[in-house]
């Protein structure tokens, strides 16, 4: 597990323009509704909402902007009915990757995956082909980490399953998804600066792409499918994303 290329995704995804930053906002804003119709609108009864209220705050969402998307939900003010979808497949030379929707047409969003991955030389595939390579974390990502001792104490305490800090002091954090939003809190309530805190789907082993033409193709794969409006999380088991 590398905090290093995890910290490289982040800040990548941290540096996009304006415009791609208010897609973000809108994408977590969408979670935010789900969330809400399905738990309810108070965060201390919903802990995916809670989680969710603390990865808008780390993407710099405004707070006016997450309470308004919280009274919108729980005032039945948002109309569209989201579900979610994943589907699966693979990129250039093999790059296994996982792609999770929240759509409110299954049609439009299967031919918008599907042609992306046709047109990035890749192949979209059937549920499973490529998920059994991946396993559910909690990860969370810590920066500022200059007592790796203290650390290490604290992050065993919050009841972290592992961690790793890296020669930048940025420390990452799994957890069991069960355990995922306890561990999240008492590593904030300690005072650590979280920038990511999510759960995702984690490769069992990674792979490298060496090639120019392969690197080009899934890079512009990764950046089509992220600037989907549909599009919620993309996993992958790339261990050198961050050269490309």
């Amino acid at each position: 597990m590398s905090g290093h290329s995890k910290w490289s995704t982040i800040k990548r995804k941290k540096e996009k323009t304006d415009g791609q930053r208010a897609k973000i906002f809108t994408k977590i804003g969408r979670e935010i509704s789900v969330a809400v119709r399905e738990g309810g609108a108070d965060p201390a009864s919903n802990s995916k909402l809670r989680d969710l209220i603390a990865k808008a705050k780390s993407n710099n969402v405004p707070n006016d902007n997450i309470d308004r998307i919280i009274k919108k939900a729980a005032g039945g003010g948002e109309k569209n009915d989201y579900e979610t979808i994943v589907y699966e497949g693979y990129g250039p030379s093999g790059a296994a990757v996982i792609v999770e929707c929240l759509t409110d047409n299954r049609n439009r969003t299967a031919s918008d995956i599907r042609h992306y991955f046709d047109k990035f030389g890749g192949n979209l595939g059937t549920t499973g082909c490529v998920s059994f390579m991946f396993e559910p974390k909690g990860v969370i990502v810590v920066e500022s980490v200059t007592d790796e001792d203290k650390a290490m104490e604290d992050f065993i305490t919050a009841g972290a399953d592992d961690y790793n800090i890296d020669e930048d002091n940025i420390a990452e954090i799994t957890t069991s998804p069960a355990d995922f939003s306890a561990v999240r809190e008492a590593i904030e309530q300690m005072g650590y600066s979280i920038v990511s805190a999510e759960v995702e789907q984690v490769p069992a082993n990674t792979i490298s792409l060496t090639d120019e033409d392969s690197q080009v193709k899934m890079r512009r794969l990764l950046d089509a499918l992220e600037d989907n409006d549909d599009v919620q999380n993309v996993w992958h088991n790339l261990d050198n994303e961050d050269e490309f």
